[in-house]
């Protein structure tokens, strides 16, 4: 699809200046793909159900400028009413409309007026993290063994449950990214960050080395290797946790890799972690990120509401 300059030219903008991920550029790409051809419809009175099929390479910065705040709370309530997104993903596409909008009259100053610059987020209610418990995440660990390649897997699964890592980055991790217990990671924005490798995940690399697969492309030697001699995607490694997980005792819900990070850090938390070094662990550029795992299970506060001394009182 052949899109215009202006918006080719953000697009590199987030990726080369603002350290923008090329998933995350995906992201705003279709999302502004999504929104420019809603505003064609609105303006030429297009079927929105073909919505799909229309062309926006004819539109111009003058359509840009005639953009009004009116004009996208309308598209707020299509992608809402008939697209069904939810407030996630509606939040998500007010924050690339600001940021778009923004780079077009800050940086470019090919329009005077930021139609998003009042543009409000949708509110999104506050979610629990989904995890394991220390058991199942044992008995979860235990099932590797019913896997083929289970030293692979079991070293990855490790690095998950110790380290906390995102999907995205053991995808990324290299030969070179251990020195002696130190592990570099390199997270969202390309921001490095250094990782201690306690003995679980030494143990369990030092096993997998043993058996480690060469590497059949170019460039840097990954880590983990699949099978075939490649560096893992994202989607591998999500279909190597499910498989993992249907062959656990007690298999959870939906589990993916990013709700194994999410059962490291609560496991880090109720051990005693404070929140600033969760914060360095995890990659948050922000604490407030960091806060969701401070959460207190129901049985822990009805645990603590027993043991109150007051409780005496009869």
């Amino acid at each position: 699809m052949k899109l215009p300059k202006y918006l080719r030219d953000f697009l590199i903008y987030l990726t080369t200046i603002t350290g923008k991920s090329p998933r995350t550029r995906k992201e705003y790409e279709y999302d502004l793909i999504l929104f420019f051809r809603f505003i064609k419809a609105m303006e030429q009175d297009l079927d929105i159900k073909t919505i799909h099929t229309i062309d926006i390479s004819d539109i111009t910065i003058d359509s840009i400028k005639d953009v009004t705040l009116e004009d996208l709370y309308l598209f707020m309530e299509y992608c809402e009413m008939q697209r069904g997104n939810s407030a996630a993903s509606r939040a998500r596409k007010v924050a690339t409309l600001k940021a778009f909008f923004k780079y077009l009259k800050g940086k470019r100053r090919l329009i005077e007026d930021n139609p998003a610059e009042h543009l409000e987020t949708p509110k999104i209610g506050k979610r629990q993290p989904v995890y394991l418990n220390f058991q199942e995440a044992q008995q979860f660990i235990e099932a590797v063994e019913f896997q083929h390649y289970n030293s692979r897997d079991y070293c990855m699964m490790i690095f998950f449950l110790n380290l906390g890592i995102r999907v995205s980055e053991l995808c990324s991790l290299n030969m070179d990214s251990i020195n002696d217990r130190m592990l570099t990671v390199i997270g969202k924005g390309d921001k490095e960050r250094k990782v201690y490798l306690n003995d679980a995940c030494l143990a369990a690399l030092e096993n997998y080395m043993q058996e480690r697969k060469v590497y059949k492309g170019e460039g840097s030697q990954p880590l983990f290797v699949s099978q075939k001699g490649t560096r893992f995607a994202r989607q591998t490694i999500a279909k190597i946790v499910k498989k993992i997980n249907r062959n656990s005792i007690t298999p959870k819900d939906k589990l993916t890799p990013h709700k194994l990070r999410h059962t490291s850090a609560t496991m880090m938390y109720k051990a005693g972690a404070d929140i600033r070094s969760l914060q360095a662990i995890l990659g948050h550029s922000s604490v407030a990120t960091t806060q969701i795992y401070t959460h207190i299970e129901d049985e822990q506060i009805q645990e603590v509401l027993k043991n109150n001394p007051f409780n005496s009182f009869k």
